[in-house]
Order: C-alpha cells, then sequence, then structure tokens
C-alpha cells in the first residue's frame, strides 16, 4: 500500500521562506513522477514542480527561480523549499507520486498541508 505524507507547511511573511517536505512509501518502480501541487481557495488544483526518475525537474512559470524541488532517495522523501513567498503562494500544497508526469497519470496522493503567506 502506497502512502503520500507532506510535513512543513505553515504561515510566514512575504519574502520569508519554507521547506516542505513529502514521505512516500510503498511506491517501488524504475520509472517514476514525484510532483508538488498546490490549490488556492476557490481556485483548481494547480501543478508546482515535478521530478521524474531520470532526474528531469520542471516547474511553472509562477514559481522558477524561487522554488526547488529535490528528493532524497534514501529517506524516500521528496521536498520544496520555497523561497521569496509571495502572498499569492497561499494554498493547501499537495504532494503525488506516479508513474509519468502528466497530471493524469499521478494516483498516489498526500492529504496536503496548509502554506499561508502574509503581506
Amino acid at each position: 500500500q502506497v502512502h503520500v505524507v507532506e510535513s512543513g507547511g505553515g504561515s510566514v511573511q512575504a519574502g520569508g521562506s519554507l521547506r516542505l517536505s513529502c514521505a512516500v512509501s510503498g511506491y517501488s518502480a524504475s520509472r517514476y513522477c514525484l510532483g508538488w501541487f498546490r490549490q488556492a481557495p476557490g481556485k483548481e488544483r494547480d501543478r508546482v514542480a515535478r521530478l521524474d526518475s531520470l532526474g528531469t525537474t520542471i516547474y511553472e512559470d509562477s514559481v522558477k527561480g524561487r522554488f526547488t524541488i529535490s528528493q532524497d532517495n534514501a529517506k524516500n522523501t521528496l521536498y520544496l523549499q520555497m523561497n521569496s513567498l509571495k502572498p499569492e503562494d497561499t494554498a493547501v500544497y499537495y504532494c503525488a507520486a506516479g508513474w509519468s508526469c502528466h497530471y493524469s497519470d499521478f494516483i498516489y496522493w498526500g492529504q496536503g498541508t496548509q502554506v499561508t503567506v502574509s503581506s
């Protein structure tokens, strides 16, 4: 059984930083993609950043240069380092895993962690 658990959310002022963590267990495949998504109140869930089994990273334009996705294979943990946070980054952040980086192929999702950025 696959488990995906996010942690590290919280409240921060604009310009601050947060690091989200995502522990993934029970998922073993030579080909995979791990990703961070977010959903702001009243909006659809959007992609933030993705990382595949080849080490390729993909960032949405809104976070390029500010967010960094990385993984620690030994700990089966995915990270999202978020710097220069803006109020518009406020959302529930979700971690997900799947066999490819196409949105529809992310089949394992965490419960989400709240990130609030105040101006």
